[in-house]
């Protein structure tokens, strides 16, 4: 049986990396290679050309969407073994738990590959070795969370990978719906038990992040299955502040917690639609979020979970900092830019909408 033949773009290497040449997987078209110079046999290993796409990724994660699916098929034609890919699952998992902004990057990551890569060995398709591999880190999570500080540090990496992966992992029921891993909301809990058994304070920080990311998803999982999970959770963080031997600030931290959740974790409920609602018939009335709009008009808030990404894209769209090349070089002039911006007076017109957005939220706090 003839291999198949796989399309890669060629500039997508030159994008990925200016030292790495393009390639081709075994199996590639012998027509394309025709194209090169002779000579030119220096290519990447697959574990070279993931890792460049995982870095590319970290450095432009608003490439995502325009790169992702090219990525996907390149691997479709170059991971054609059992080893090829526990080596992918390895160094995704590896940069999503070693760098700490990538974590929500390599969920994504990771859940567009389970839909689309399309080899099934009998070692487990994608999602099953990538769940294998956290079950492994999961399965000392007792020992971990009173380990060392370096360990510690390890542990709290892969519990907040894997909220961000029970936030974005997909899994399509036997109907066609789509759910989240329930395995992974068991996990969870059990690690947040880990981390409260063991009160440190790197411990305790670690599980305030976790349930700032997951816990209203949580809480609403738990409440369809008629669980009290989020209420036990709740007890205990009150008994850690009340007990624990942890910093003054992490108890503070905790407390905002708790506060965050007996507000419904920040989430606004309209109580009328939003052209009707004011002050006297919404008591979220101030509390809503501005609302922007992606590229492709898509509305989103600070309370999305990849808010941080689509803002960032924003920014980009919008070049709200024309004086910069992409390396950071200030082409304004000598001096601090930052500085420089601080000083420049605010637009007459821009200084006089925001006097008026003050005057008439005070007047409305007002009434």
């Amino acid at each position: 049986m003839a291999k198949p033949q796989v399309v890669v773009a060629p500039v997508l290497m030159s994008k990925l990396s200016v030292n790495a040449p393009e390639f081709y997987p075994s199996g590639y078209s012998s027509n394309y290679t025709e194209s090169y110079e002779d000579g030119c046999e220096d290519y990447p290993t697959l574990s070279e050309y993931v890792q460049d796409f995982l870095n590319h990724l970290t450095e432009q994660p608003g490439s995502f969407e325009t790169e992702i699916e090219q990525f996907a098929e390149t691997l479709n034609g170059w991971v054609a073994t059992d080893d090829a890919l526990q080596e992918l699952v390895e160094l995704i998992y590896q940069q999503a738990t070693s760098i700490p902004n990538f974590s929500y990057m390599g969920a994504r990551l990771c859940n567009y590959l389970s839909h689309h890569l399309t080899i099934s060995p009998q070692s487990g398709n994608f999602r099953q070795l990538l769940l294998q591999r956290c079950r492994t880190e999961y399965e000392v999570k007792d020992q971990a969370a009173k380990g060392d500080e370096v360990t510690r540090k390890r542990f709290h990496a892969f519990v907040l990978f894997l909220g961000e992966l029970y936030l974005n992992l997909e899994i399509k029921g036997t109907n066609g719906q789509v759910t989240r891993a329930d395995i992974l909301q068991v996990g969870l809990r059990e690690l947040l038990n880990a981390l409260f058994s063991n009160p440190m304070d790197d411990n305790l920080i670690c599980a305030v992040k976790l349930l700032k990311l997951t816990g209203s998803v949580l809480e609403d999982a738990w409440k369809e299955k008629g669980k009290t999970d989020m209420e036990e959770i709740i007890q205990r963080i009150e008994n850690v502040v009340l007990d624990a031997n942890c910093s003054r600030d992490v108890k503070q931290m905790l407390l905002k917690l708790v506060e965050l959740r007996s507000s419904n974790w920040g989430r606004v409920h309209a109580t009328s639609t939003y052209r009707e609602a004011t002050p006297e018939n919404d008591p979220n009335y101030f509390m809503n979020e501005p609302t922007f709009y992606t590229s492709d008009g898509v509305p989103f808030t600070a309370a999305d979970p990849d808010y941080q990404e689509k803002y960032q894209e924003l920014l980009e769209r919008e070049d709200f900092f024309p004086d910069y090349e992409e390396n950071g070089t200030d082409l304004s002039g000598a001096g601090d830019p930052y500085l420089d911006d601080i000083d420049d007076e605010m637009d007459p017109e821009i200084e006089e909408a925001y006097e008026k957005f003050c005057l008439e939220s005070e007047r409305k706090r007002k009434q």
